[in-house]
């Protein structure tokens, strides 16, 4: 594996795509901050440069994809930095055949970033989208996450309400840092305001 140059990466029984490293986002509990070597997933995930589409698509083909439950677009950054490239790239999967169950870990700010409305590019290429709902309030979503964007937790939200119209399943999460209370009140909007599945991730310290 070339060294700052990692594109496609397992865990879990998963095949991980690791697009860009630019984030709109620099999240307290983040391992782009806490972590020794870049990730826990694999040696470094930190890119000297971002992968052109077709450098994507063949890192991908290059693996054997029957060995994996899901294909994941997440990586060391935002991935909806490159909405365009990885739906070209799902795009030139289907027509060459591949079928493999395809997510997005996202934070939700896909449509910000772009100045556009992204989420109709989900429909027919993405079987699930898991974005990072992270607490309760705007106030607290600020002072966690430090978004770039101004208004990012209502959009993040509305972003989770919308691409239920184009993707199967949506899921948001939160992380075991925060407390019960906060994960309660959590679960509500994501279950009652938004209609996703709800899910608590384990903190991951390096």
């Amino acid at each position: 594996m070339e060294k700052g140059f990692t594109i496609t990466y397992e865990y879990g029984g998963n095949l991980y795509v690791n697009t860009t490293n630019r984030c709109d986002f620099s999240c307290t509990f983040c391992l782009r901050h806490n972590g020794n070597s870049g990730s826990i997933y694999t040696d470094n995930l930190w890119l000297r440069r971002e992968p052109t589409k077709e450098e994507i698509l063949d890192s991908i083909e290059g693996r054997d994809l029957s060995k994996y439950e899901q294909l994941v677009f997440c990586g060391f950054g935002e991935p909806s930095y490159r909405i365009d490239d990885i739906c070209w790239v799902i795009d030139r999967l289907k027509d060459h055949g591949k079928k493999i169950f395809t997510r997005m870990d996202t934070n939700g700010t896909g449509s910000m970033i772009h100045g556009r409305d992204i989420c109709p590019d989900f429909a027919g290429r993405f079987d699930m989208v898991s974005i990072s709902l992270n607490t309760d309030t705007s106030e607290k979503y600020d002072a966690l996450c430090h978004p770039e964007f101004p208004g990012a937790f209502e959009a993040m939200k509305a972003f989770a309400k919308e691409v239920r119209q184009y993707v199967p399943k949506v899921m948001m999460t939160v992380v075991d840092t925060i407390p019960q209370e906060e994960i309660d009140n959590c679960r509500k909007i994501c279950e009652d305001e938004i209609g996703a599945t709800f899910r608590v991730r384990k903190y991951i310290e390096n």
